[in-house]
């Protein structure tokens, strides 16, 4: 489903990325870790289209997406959270949603053609389609709530409920777990095993090894801008070279 393909990235003489390759497969949940500066988020900033690549191609389903914006991924399918949620503060958590739906009827010469009734029967499919998700994310109860009213973790899935109004086929997660508290770390990771269910594949950059460990079924780590090793979780969490890379055995 989606291939990165020898990927550089410089920034001056340092290279943040250094030859990477890593295909996913459709539907499945790939786990990627790595200490500070390995080069894990700069590689999915390239994945997203924030950052070019030096070198080397994003593949998404075939079609070639390495000089593509972000909203033009974002449209074909492939979506991504950031580390550090941006919400519409004064929003409601369900305007949050509405407002991250591509194709608004109010946004379009369709729309405008159509009317206040075509308009209106479009907020109303709109409307459900947040609901829908608000309860997969677990969030109806604070439907109302403006956006800056939300706790940490809850501003997590309010970000991966905002992604998932595109549809998306595969979601890019940075650090998903980062600041969240344990009781809701167990609750993030049903959600993300729920999503999952629908078949969207995952890629997941977390430093939370034992929560990324419970979701991924294949990990990858990167060191100094390289993959170290990749494959089954188990194997790759005793793998020599990422024992040294962890500083001699802190995983």
């Amino acid at each position: 489903m989606l291939e990165v393909r020898d990927v550089v990235v410089k920034f001056g003489g340092f290279r943040a990325v250094d030859g990477v390759s890593l295909a996913v497969a459709a539907g499945s949940i790939v786990g990627i870790a790595g200490t500070n500066g390995a080069g894990k988020t700069t590689l999915f900033g390239v994945m997203a289209g924030q950052i070019a690549a030096a070198s080397g191609s994003v593949v998404f389903e075939g079609r070639d997406m390495t000089r593509l914006p972000p909203f033009r991924r974002a449209r074909a399918g492939l979506a991504r959270t950031f580390q550090v949620p941006r919400e519409f503060g004064r929003l409601s958590v369900l305007d949050n949603l509405r407002a991250a739906a591509p194709n608004d009827a109010h946004e379009t010469l369709l729309g405008a053609w159509l009317g206040r009734a075509g308009a209106a029967k479009a907020d109303a499919r709109l409307a459900d389609q947040a609901d829908e998700i608000l309860a997969l994310v677990g969030l109806q109860a604070v439907r109302d709530l403006p956006g800056a009213a939300l706790s940490g973790g809850q501003k997590k899935l309010l970000e991966l409920g905002r992604a998932l109004m595109g549809t998306p086929r595969c979601i890019l997660l940075d650090e998903p777990f980062a600041g969240v508290n344990p009781v809701l770390i167990g609750q993030l990771l049903e959600v993300l095993r729920a999503i999952h269910a629908r078949g969207i594949a995952l890629v997941v950059i977390e430093h939370h090894l034992q929560a990324l460990k419970a979701l991924a079924s294949r990990l990858v780590v990167m060191d100094q801008g390289r993959v170290i090793a990749d494959g089954a979780p188990d194997a790759v969490l005793t793998d020599e070279r990422v024992q040294a890379a962890y500083m001699g055995g802190v995983v």
